[in-house]
């Protein structure tokens, strides 16, 4: 009987014909088939083949590098993942060299952004060949930093700058500008997209979307989605489009869409113990008045759950206001929620600017005299505070249970210690820049560097 070679549950694998100098796989003999993660799929024909084009990003959690490849389209293949999801993928041969053996193998091209590695090395491809130790990595070839370093150094210097698309509305605003400003500064090459003049093709195997006039935008490294809550449904569907391509967007889709939803969000906050103002929401008008008496009575504040800027933000200062304002919003059947006010805030709340899990910056915001709104757009003044350990817990807390890479998280001090007002997916700069004199835009900038992995190689 023939012995068969160990095979680590991690090995190298190198694809000479694919020019791919060196990929990590992830060793699966419960899987079936091989994968390697494929974007920009497009197929062609030479003579009377049909071939595909895709580019590999062959490092994890580093898009600098991406290296095109193409091979002969072998099947089309349906295939099911282990959350029992069926999708139809394209399939290529290539030989594999996984250490000093040299063989052909299947490889079906998926979306593996979201895997923790780039390929999956099936049981089709090792059967007969090898035999898996899952407690080992690497029996087959071990290479170093340095190493990859090395076979990737000619990829990694053709690369100047990433290339970076900012998704919004208005090229004029404040933000926008400084954004733009901070990725040209640091040698990066940005456009602006206006959300509503792009549009996008749906299809399994050539997805796209395309911008006024037919231009292809299949080519960024990453977007930077600030979406105005108008186009929230609209600007989210793109951004979806984005992330199937393989660009990297700050905030993704679904983190944008939970922090638009006021009342999921605050259901989300509740569910992981952040405390927020006692809330109430109904859709009757039968129990208007318990609904006030369970939020500690008025004066209480009303809100629009699409409400923004604090536009759609009411006080009523007694029950018999606040039970007129309630019936008259749901008469018109406006979704809303009842909000218990927080007299001993003074009309100040907190906002801290939260970018991949850090307080990067805090202000204060002062409402006008009269004024309960704290927020800048209805007069409020902003000044820099030093804000408390439980408060910059909270502040990240909050950003990472709506899964958002960047958020505005707006703090109220009561007398039961910070309580979270809402938290923002797309927070304006030009408060916070101005009264603490931190360049911000310069540290989202940043940040997109360090989730690609701009500057490094492995």
């Amino acid at each position: 009987m023939k012995k068969l070679e160990l095979i680590g549950s991690e090995e190298w694998c190198v694809f000479e014909s694919l020019g791919i100098p060196a990929i990590k796989a992830r060793v699966d003999s419960g899987a079936k088939t091989s994968s390697i993660q494929a974007a920009n799929i497009k197929l062609f024909s030479r003579g009377a083949q049909e071939w595909v084009r895709f580019e590999v990003n062959p490092l994890q959690d580093n898009r600098s590098i991406a290296l095109e490849c193409e091979a002969k389209l072998v099947d089309r293949r349906t295939v099911r993942s282990s959350s029992g999801i069926s999708e139809q993928r394209l399939v290529i041969k290539s030989p594999v060299t996984l250490g000093n053996k040299t063989f052909d193998i299947e490889l079906t091209l998926a979306n593996r952004d979201t895997m923790e590695f780039r390929m999956l090395l099936g049981r089709e491809a090792i059967s007969g060949k090898y035999m898996v130790n899952p407690a080992e990595t690497f029996c087959q070839q071990r290479i170093t930093e340095e190493e990859i370093a090395q076979k990737y150094a000619s990829y990694f210097r053709e690369k100047t700058g990433l290339k970076l698309a900012l998704l919004a509305s208005n090229p004029e605003l404040y933000s926008n500008r400084r954004l733009i400003e901070a990725a040209e500064a640091r040698g990066h090459e940005i456009v602006f997209l206006n959300v509503e003049l792009a549009y996008m093709k749906l299809d399994a195997h050539s997805p796209e979307i395309r911008y006024r006039g037919g231009n292809i935008l299949n080519e960024f490294d990453a977007i930077i989605p600030r979406i105005k809550p108008s186009v929230t449904f609209y600007g989210c569907a793109l951004i979806r489009q984005f992330a199937n391509l393989g660009v990297y967007c700050l905030n993704t889709a679904e983190a944008i869409a939970q922090s638009r939803d006021k009342l999921f969000a605050s259901q989300l906050f509740s569910k992981n113990d952040i405390h927020i103002p006692i809330t109430g929401f109904a859709k009757s008008p039968m129990d208007t008045k318990d609904l006030i008496r369970m939020v500690n009575g008025a004066p209480l504040i009303i809100k629009l759950l699409e409400s923004t800027q604090g536009r759609g933000v009411v006080l009523a200062e007694t029950n018999k206001a606040a039970e007129s304002v309630i019936n008259a919003f749901k008469s018109v059947q406006t979704n809303i929620l009842v909000q218990e006010f927080i007299k001993e805030a003074n009309g100040q709340d907190i906002r801290c600017f939260v970018v991949n899990g850090k307080v990067v910056a805090s202000m204060q915001r002062q409402a006008e005299k009269g004024e309960f709104r704290a927020n800048l757009h209805q007069g409020g003044k902003a000044s820099t505070i030093k804000i408390t350990g439980e408060e910059r817990k909270l502040a990240i807390k909050a950003a990472k249970v709506l899964n958002l890479s960047v958020a505005g998280v707006d703090i109220i001090r009561s007398n039961k210690g910070p309580l979270l007002l809402e938290v923002n997916s797309s927070p304006g700069l030009e408060g916070i820049e101005n009264a603490t004199g931190k360049d911000i835009a310069n540290t989202m900038i940043i940040a997109i560097e360090k989730k690609l992995r701009f500057g490094e190689l492995v």
